[in-house]
């Protein structure tokens, strides 16, 4: 049957007149083709096209935009830690101001205290002097009176 069929194929071919008839067939289907393509261009590729590169656009916009806000967030985030690190050093600075100036207002207060403590001392030591002097004063008065007293007493017995 296969054989019978290729037997007939092969003489339909010879009947044409080989491989390439040159009729009007050839330009028919050639300008069918370039209708076809012609079609597909408009209804399919062109539109598939611009799609692509409408597609290909958003993608390298997205993608310069990505890059620029990542550029300006870095920056941002550059600018944080430096001022960050300013705050850091003003706030470092004023801390150490504090320290020195209250380590200073405390000298001052030991001193003034140190100084207040030395006068009341000494105030307190010239009222002794002065107590210890009163009370030698009358002392030499007592001692005076009572040798007096035992001198009159004595000189007054052997008299």
């Amino acid at each position: 049957m296969w054989m019978g069929l290729t037997l007939l194929a092969v003489e339909a071919v010879e009947e044409g007149g080989g491989l390439f008839d040159l009729n009007a067939t050839l330009p028919l289907m050639a300008i069918q083709f370039l209708i076809l393509m012609a079609v597909l261009n408009a209804i399919l590729y062109k539109p598939l096209g611009n799609a692509i590169d409408e597609r290909d656009a958003y993608v390298r916009n997205a993608k310069a935009g990505a890059a620029e806000r990542l550029a300006k967030a870095e920056k941002m985030a550059e600018e944080y830690e430096q001022s960050l690190a300013d705050t850091r050093r003003e706030a470092r600075s004023v801390i150490e101001n504090a320290q020195a100036e209250a380590q200073q207002i405390a000298a001052e207060k030991q001193a003034a205290a140190q100084q207040e403590a030395a006068a009341q001392r000494e105030a307190v030591q010239k009222e002794l002097d002065e107590q210890k002097a009163s009370a030698l004063g009358q002392l030499e008065q007592q001692v005076d009176s009572l040798s007096d007293q035992i001198l009159g007493k004595l000189l007054g017995s052997a008299v």
